[in-house]
């Protein structure tokens, strides 16, 4: 019978991937400029989300926007014509994350010398984009309510990493078996530090919540 050995692996797979994020993070920090790791299923509404909240934050910051989709530039085009602010597409050549390494590169195109605000659309998917950090300086997520309200139970990384959950389509929420207290519970149960703010990105219904949160974060990360 072979000998089986026993190889025990000390470094992560990712560290090389941390280790680049975290010198991200401190880049952007020593710039002045705040990135935006935004992640969802497809479909979930994170570009009219984005355009929403762009078109009320734009008079007080100056923001861009970097697209990541596998393949097309529809969602940066929209976000051009829709909000007038900076954008540019990240094409993932088939890979459904974006990891430190890429987003830097997204920036260095964007070019963030004259941008106080940048938030990154990662691809949708709920789960790899959750595995990686991108260095931004904060991690957002939506989850729709025709999505149903287990997906933290489902998905719970990507739940357990993001500041702020913003859990959208609740002008649909007749029309769908979605217990609201029941998925909040669960987000907080999973990440009790976590913000969560119902909204309709359609309808304009508490986007100024959201607004005020990202005053309020932006703030804080300039103060220290």
């Amino acid at each position: 019978m072979k000998e089986i050995k026993t190889i025990v692996v000390n470094r992560s797979a990712y560290a090389d991937n941390d280790e680049e994020a975290e010198l991200l993070r401190a880049y952007l920090k020593d710039h002045g400029t705040f990135l935006v790791n935004l992640m969802s299923s497809p479909g979930a509404g994170k570009t009219t989300t984005l355009t929403a909240l762009i078109n009320l934050l734009k008079k007080d910051y100056r923001i861009g926007v970097m697209e990541a989709d596998i393949d097309s530039d529809v969602d940066a085009l929209s976000i051009a014509k829709n909000t007038g602010v900076k954008s540019i597409q990240i094409h993932t050549s088939g890979m459904c994350h974006l990891d430190a390494g890429m987003t830097k590169s997204g920036l260095d195109s964007i070019n963030i010398s004259d941008l106080d605000l940048v938030f990154l659309e990662n691809v949708g998917n709920l789960v790899c984009p959750a595995e990686f950090d991108t260095g931004a300086s904060m991690d957002m997520m939506i989850l729709s309510i025709p999505e149903g309200d287990d997906k933290p139970l489902k998905y719970p990384l990507v739940f357990e990493k993001c500041d702020l959950v913003l859990i959208n389509k609740i002008d649909a929420i007749d029309y769908f078996d979605f217990d609201m207290e029941k998925c909040k519970k669960t987000i907080l149960m999973r990440n009790p530090n976590a913000t969560i703010i119902e909204i309709s990105a359609k309808t304009g219904k508490n986007i100024n919540e959201v607004v005020n949160y990202f005053h309020n974060k932006l703030n804080s990360w300039r103060a220290n």
